[in-house]
């Protein structure tokens, strides 16, 4: 049976865990957890040495330019935020009903693709998405059972974000 791990940018995120238990009755009694660090070194560093088989489960803060504050989403597939460029990228689904490969979740969350991004993102006119600081990049590595909640945090501002949730400067 392969291993289980949570995955979390940061400790402060812990509250996320206990929301998501409570809020959306995932159990996850049975996995490891694991704080990457915020950003895709500290993803790399994290989780490189992870079997490819296991089952990851992120959870962590995401913004949105219009999905409202304290909104689960379980995110459907991830890229990468670039909107000044286009560059061929494969696409990094991480739900596929197809597969049943879903969270075994008790409450609907919204679903939604989830951009991921270097820096803090301050503005978008992408819509019903969020933006987060590590997912393309551990989906990058290759993992078979990927999934992600992200919880809205803020609204595409980094003060609201560090007035939650004391992260990221």
């Amino acid at each position: 049976m392969a291993k289980k791990y949570i995955i979390m940018a940061e400790e402060g995120e812990l509250v996320l865990l206990e929301k998501a238990r409570e809020q959306l009755g995932l159990d996850l009694n049975d996995a490891e957890l694991i704080f990457t660090g915020v950003g895709a070194i500290n993803i790399i560093r994290s989780l490189s040495n992870l079997d490819r088989d296991a089952e990851l489960f992120n959870i962590g803060y995401a913004g949105s330019a219009n999905f409202d504050l304290g909104t689960w989403v379980e995110v459907t597939e991830v890229r990468l935020n670039h909107p000044n460029v286009t560059y061929p990228e494969p696409r990094l689904m991480l739900v596929d009903e197809n597969l049943g490969v879903e969270l075994p979740l008790e409450q609907e969350t919204k679903r939604a693709i989830c951009y991921t991004n270097c820096d803090f993102v301050l503005a978008s006119d992408y819509k019903d998405c969020v933006f987060d600081m590590e997912l393309a990049f551990i989906a990058a590595l290759g993992f078979n059972k990927l999934h992600s909640l992200k919880y809205v945090s803020d609204n595409l501002s980094l003060h609201a974000y560090h007035d939650l949730t004391h992260g990221v400067e």
